[in-house]
């Protein structure tokens, strides 16, 4: 029983269907594991056991009868503390939003639920979801399983540890920013930011609509095909037979090169040298665009942030972690002409980066420029905080404001991932891309 905290949510799926594991004993290992684990506080905002062996009950009842509804059916999950749950507090880390109560599952919680899968509960995470690190000193911060003084990255910090300790099969976060790809990749997990779009909003607790996605922090490519399907309801991606042979990557030098640390630097490069080996053509490029975009994201993130959560957080600023809430604040600056204008030309931008990534088949570029930052550090100094945020969340704010679906994949070194980027919308090539890479990495 103790394999099945380290297996994939896919195997654990294979092993129901083969009546070789029984969903019931499943969800009690997970439940007996976070309960006996000296972080477990630090992970779990709350663990709703009762709903979570309840379901393991009626997936035990589909699998004797032969009728699951998914691979993933009667596979125990954790779900970030900002998808509404019927009947369990959701107050995505922050004080402002202490004792809300939920009458009714977030839409892509209730489509897991239909596929079958099992909420184990609610993970901790940066408050209001506006942070990489994953530093909350309001409600707790999650370790990072390759150094326990150092945060997991966020926003989806309890997520990605809940997994990397073996305390879920698998987890769900949000990425607005890089809040799967950042933990992901710090806790040697795969991590799937969707298009915007792709996957319902309803029933999450927003931090820029026009930013925020769904997305898995999972042991495999596999993992996050299923976890996709089951929270869109629909069919997963066929990741049979793809291959690295020919295929055309391009390496972005604009930005996401700049200041690189040097582990994940060496990390990067040894990575693509074994693409190349397998077969894979690389380029190196530069796109103007990238560049021109980064300095619009202060006025569209915070902008957008500030106007959603103004009322709630002057009501009772004192709440607040004070980096979060300077944070939220420097959306006052602008006005919705700078608005306006700031997404006039990122959408110019955006079809500027579309023309030059045109015929390669994805984008590649380190997830994250550094590794994950001390905590003790974090909280004793602001300009180290402000910056090493920054830095966190340079790479993976590319994609989103391209637009784009991303994929990060543990490389050989700790704490290190490499990030794969595609159009928007073009998840299942993303995926199958995503697979024979992590075959040549294993």
């Amino acid at each position: 029983m103790q394999d099945w905290l380290t297996m994939t949510a896919a195997d654990l799926g294979r092993g129901i269907a083969a009546k070789n594991i029984d969903p019931v004993a499943l969800c009690q290992t997970y439940l007996d594991a976070i309960a006996a684990h000296p972080l477990r506080d630090r992970i779990y905002a709350r663990v709703t056991a009762d709903r979570a062996l309840a379901e393991a009950r009626a997936a035990a009842v589909r699998a004797r009868a032969g009728q699951r509804l998914s691979p993933l059916d009667g596979v125990p999950i954790s779900w970030k503390d900002l998808f509404d749950t019927a009947g369990t507090a959701t107050e995505a880390g922050s004080r402002l939003l202490e004792g809300r109560v939920p009458d009714r599952d977030a839409v892509v919680l209730a489509n897991a639920t239909a596929a079958g899968l099992v909420c184990l509960g609610k993970t901790h995470m940066s408050e209001l979801a506006f942070s990489g690190l994953g530093h909350n000193p309001s409600t707790a911060t999650p370790p990072c399983i390759n150094d326990e003084n150092a945060v997991s990255g966020g926003s989806s910090s309890g997520a990605a540890a809940s997994v990397a300790f073996g305390l879920a099969a698998a987890a769900i976060g949000s990425d607005t920013g890089g809040s799967v790809r950042v933990p992901a990749a710090w806790n040697d997990l795969v991590g799937l930011k969707t298009t915007s779009g792709r996957l319902s909003l309803e029933g999450v607790v927003p931090l820029a609509l026009k930013f925020d996605t769904i997305g898995p922090l999972c042991r495999s490519v596999e993992d996050a095909s299923l976890l996709l399907a089951a929270m869109a309801g629909e069919k997963s991606a066929d990741l049979r037979h793809s291959d690295l042979e020919g295929r055309r990557f391009a390496v972005l030098r604009t930005t996401a090169m700049d200041d690189l640390r040097e582990t994940p630097a060496a990390a990067f490069e040894a990575t693509i040298a074994r693409l190349t080996e397998a077969g894979a053509q690389i380029t190196e490029i530069d796109i103007p665009e990238v560049a021109e975009a980064m300095p619009l994201s202060s006025c569209l993130y915070t902008a957008e942030a500030y106007g959603l959560w103004r009322d709630v957080i002057e009501a009772n600023p004192d709440a607040m972690f004070s980096e979060i809430l300077e944070r939220f604040r420097l959306g006052k600056g602008f006005s919705g002409p700078d608005y306006v204008a700031a997404w006039a030309k990122l959408d110019a931008l955006r079809a500027g980066y579309d023309a030059a990534v045109a015929g390669y088949d994805a984008v590649l570029l380190p997830t994250a420029a550094l590794l994950p930052p001390s905590l003790a550090k974090l909280q004793q100094d602001h300009d180290y905080y402000v910056s090493e945020n920054l830095l966190t969340l340079r790479n993976t704010r590319i994609g989103n404001l391209m637009g784009l679906c991303a994929l990060t994949l543990p490389t050989d070194t700790p704490s290190c991932g490499l990030m794969l980027m595609c159009p928007p919308h073009m998840e299942e090539q993303l995926l199958r891309l995503g697979a024979a890479v992590e075959e040549m990495l294993v």
